[in-house]
């Protein structure tokens, strides 16, 4: 018995089977190999063809198929997550209109402006828990204005995940988690905003059905069982954006419980069980996987630019020709903590919504030439790197979260034991490291929409956990000491 998870990301597509009974990865692959492609008409624009994640999921279901050599039957459920925000529009044919509007495209900015202060911030906030800001509910906003007449012919609109439950059942559906994070739910009223639908101008058809995302949502049509090479009838039994379903990878559902990635860009995501928000909309909150009216369970999201990125750069730049990132990491262990005084400012990948959309770039601070060196620079961007995690969970806890632990898949900074100890004591948390991916994570929970697991801990109880991290209580005024400075400069 065997658990299916699709992953939609917007550079590649992933498979992953899930032995049920066991909880193992039996096989996993993506597609393409190379980035799958991103179209940018104008600055700042960033389209996908739809039909280009089909393509790719098929190519990854067939890999994961014959690695595990599995049959069809075998399959019990299937679960997919997504990239985040982005739009799908169809007619009532349901063939797409035109390219997806993707989660890194920044035209539609001005629209949530506008929206914001329109709508009142204050009752925005209340009821959205973010400003509408460049989410799919400003991208659609864009569409109506530019393309009318495509607009006219718009029968449903989805994210990602539900284009793909689409093309796998024929049935069109979305999710609370997908309305929230499209900035198109009141969680006051918990129905979709009549502020955003009237102030925009969005038919309330355009929705389709509101499906759980545990359960079964729909099943495998026989025309893409053809198509895949899976069983008509197996169930579709969750979906979900990919910051809440890393976190759901990680078995974060509940209040104090966190979830962090550190590539190019890192993410802190949270877990809170009131109607909280930023007064400042430096983060955003989103319906968690586990959300319902009567238990709320709210995904608080920081992000951070520069994050990974900063150490690529530092390794393409600081001539460390031959260098590896661990070879990197140890050199930055040589140097004390706080750097001997040298600072650096990671927000150098473009505006930092935790400073207010303020673009500060990238800077070094303190440098004595006869003083510091490679090493002591090295040391200074991880702690920056960290202490922009740690600017940022100061607004979370005073949103009412209380941080204790913080789960992680090991991979990227995470690698880096220097970052991770850091981190662990300036946050005064215990970090968990484990070894798990999205694709995976959504195979699990399909488990769990399908009644296969009774719990997320039953569901998650295999998870391989590579390490654990806590606080260095002896060093914290150190660190608490290089904090300060660092904030000084940032403020």
């Amino acid at each position: 018995m065997y658990l299916l998870g699709y992953d939609i990301g917007s550079s590649s597509v992933k498979a992953s089977l899930v032995h049920a009974e066991t909880g193992k990865i039996t096989a996993s692959d993506f597609f393409p190999k190379e980035e799958m492609k991103i179209t940018a008409l104008r600055p700042g624009w960033a389209e996908q063809e739809p039909s280009d994640w089909w393509e790719n999921l098929k190519l990854a279901h067939q890999s994961v198929m014959k690695q595990a050599g599995i049959q069809a039957a075998e399959i019990r459920a299937i679960g997919i997550t997504w990239q985040m925000h982005g739009l799908v529009l169809v007619d009532k044919n349901r063939q797409v209109l035109r390219p997806s509007i993707i989660w890194c495209d920044s035209r539609a900015v001005s629209y949530g402006e506008k929206a914001f202060n329109a709508i009142g911030k204050e009752r925005a906030l209340s009821r959205l828990l973010n400003s509408p800001g460049n989410f799919t509910a400003s991208k659609l906003a864009w569409v109506k204005e530019h393309e009318p007449e495509l607009f006219e012919k718009i029968d449903k609109l989805m994210l990602p995940g539900d284009y793909i439950a689409m093309k796998l059942s024929g049935e069109v559906g979305v999710t609370i988690e997908g309305l929230s994070e499209g900035i198109f739910w009141d969680f006051k009223d918990n129905t979709l905003s009549k502020d955003v639908l009237e102030y925009y101008g969005i038919p309330e058809s355009f929705f389709p059905e509101i499906k759980p995302i545990f359960g079964v949502q729909a099943v495998v049509s026989k025309e893409a069982a053809a198509e895949l090479g899976l069983k008509a009838g197996t169930p579709i039994t969750y979906r979900a954006g990919d910051q809440p379903n890393n976190a759901l990878s990680l078995n974060v559902f509940n209040p104090g419980e966190i979830a962090s990635t550190a590539g190019t860009s890192g993410v802190v995501y949270g877990v809170l069980d009131k109607l909280h928000y930023d007064r400042l909309s430096r983060v955003n909150t989103f319906a968690h996987v586990n959300y319902t009216p009567e238990q709320l369970r709210l995904g608080v999201l920081l992000c951070i630019n520069g994050t990974g990125i900063l150490n690529s750069w530092l390794k393409r730049n600081l001539a460390l020709e031959g260098l590896s990132y661990s070879d990197m990491n140890q050199l930055a262990l040589q140097s004390p903590i706080g750097a001997r005084g040298v600072s650096v400012i990671p927000f150098g990948n473009g505006a930092e919504r935790v400073l207010e959309n303020e673009e500060v770039n990238c800077s070094i601070h303190g440098i004595n030439f006869n003083i510091h060196d490679k090493k002591d620079v090295l040391r200074a961007a991880q702690e920056g790197i960290v202490f922009s995690y740690e600017y940022g969970l100061e607004i979370m806890r005073e949103m009412g979260m209380d941080i204790r632990v913080i789960r992680a898949g090991y991979a990227n900074m995470f690698l880096s034991p220097l970052f991770t100890q850091t981190l662990a004591s300036i946050i005064g948390a215990t970090i968990e490291l484990f070894d798990t991916d999205g694709a995976a994570g959504a195979a699990r929970a399909a488990g769990m929409g399908a009644g296969i697991y009774q719990s997320n801990d039953e569901a998650f109880a295999s998870l391989n956990k590579v390490a654990v991290i806590e606080p260095d209580i002896r060093n914290q005024s150190a660190y608490r000491e290089a904090y300060n400075l660092w904030k000084q400069l940032i403020q």
